[in-house]
């Protein structure tokens, strides 16, 4: 598939048809992050409710509840939007637990039918990779479609 051929139009169709995983590898066939996510806001955790890995490896256990405080969700929640390619040296995030672990994290908000804050989607790598600005606008929409189709996500 060609690079101008990915847009949120292709996006829905394989989430309508397919599913959250099969929407998941959508997106993340345009980036070089081993790991498209989405994760649910539950209380002090971050659940894991759909996961893409490159390698299609069996989810890692760490990946599956996050606490909040400890996760970079945290400041999609604060600031809407977060993106780093490097956290090593990203100075936003000194003293943080994951710093230098999740080196590539580009991350958007999902919001429910009422426009609350739900969880997010993102594109994460264990090094670093960039994201070009087309693919991270895809994310983003695609986080903002994807709130019709929460209530019908589960663990």
């Amino acid at each position: 598939m060609q690079q101008s051929e990915r847009n949120l139009d292709r996006f829905l169709a394989w989430l309508r048809s397919e599913g959250p995983e099969a929407a998941l590898q959508y997106l993340n066939s345009g980036v070089p992050h081993r790991y498209s996510a989405i994760y649910r806001f539950e209380g002090e955790l971050l659940r894991n409710v759909a996961l893409h890995d490159k390698r299609r490896q069996m989810r890692p256990q760490f990946l599956i509840a996050v606490p909040f405080k400890q996760s970079f969700c945290q400041f999609v929640r604060r600031d809407q939007v977060f993106r780093t390619e490097d956290s090593a040296s990203d100075e936003r995030l000194a003293g943080h637990p994951y710093r230098g672990v999740v080196v590539s994290y580009h991350s958007a908000p999902v919001l429910n039918d009422q426009g609350a804050l739900w969880g997010t989607m993102s594109h994460f790598d264990m090094g670093r990779q960039p994201l070009p600005e087309p693919e991270f606008d895809l994310l983003r929409e695609a986080a903002l479609a994807l709130g019709s189709f929460v209530a019908h996500l589960v663990e």
